[in-house]
């Protein structure tokens, strides 16, 4: 009798695998789950720095000193500063657009009115809802801009309306 005590005597002084102190299999569990919180916080990290990065910037393609014409799926066509561009929207600000003006009933029905329709730059913000001079569009309703040169017809009429303060 006296070898089972010893046994017992000497089984209480191994210690436990899952709760001693910092060793064993619950530690290394701690350490891994550690490891992969730090690996996915910086890879999540790196991800949204690079969608803030990508998304404020348009590539160079949008030159900030010169206007833009932005062509939209409806057919109509705005022509501004074209900036604040991500996957959303983009923002246009000093904003024109082209007004078609015609008559209803031409003075001479012979003529062909819409071969010679009258066409004046308009300044976004008169009109009857009182836009303010920004807008911001869909990315979806956007086909397509492009930088407008400055000696262009639109960049032209734009720099008169600005020196005369009329439409031209």
């Amino acid at each position: 009798m006296e070898p089972r005590r010893n046994s017992a005597a000497s089984a209480q002084h191994v210690p436990s695998l899952g709760h001693g102190g910092g060793s064993g299999a619950g530690s290394i569990l701690n350490t891994i789950l550690v490891v992969l919180l730090i690996i996915t916080s910086i890879v999540a990290s790196a991800y949204l720095a690079i969608r803030i990065a990508s998304s404020t910037s348009n590539g160079g393609a949008v030159k900030g000193k010169q206007y833009q014409a932005l062509f939209l799926t409806n057919g109509q066509v705005y022509f501004g500063h074209l900036g604040g561009i991500n996957n959303g929207y983009v923002k246009l600000t000093d904003i024109y657009y082209l007004q078609v003006q015609q008559a209803v009933q031409p003075a001479d029905a012979k003529k062909d009115s819409a071969a010679n329709p009258n066409v004046s730059l308009a300044k976004l913000g008169s009109e009857l809802h009182g836009p303010e001079d920004v807008m911001y569009v869909s990315r979806e309703q956007v086909l397509f801009w492009e930088n407008l040169k400055e000696d262009g017809k639109v960049a032209q009429a734009i720099k008169d309306y600005k020196t005369n303060g009329n439409n031209k």
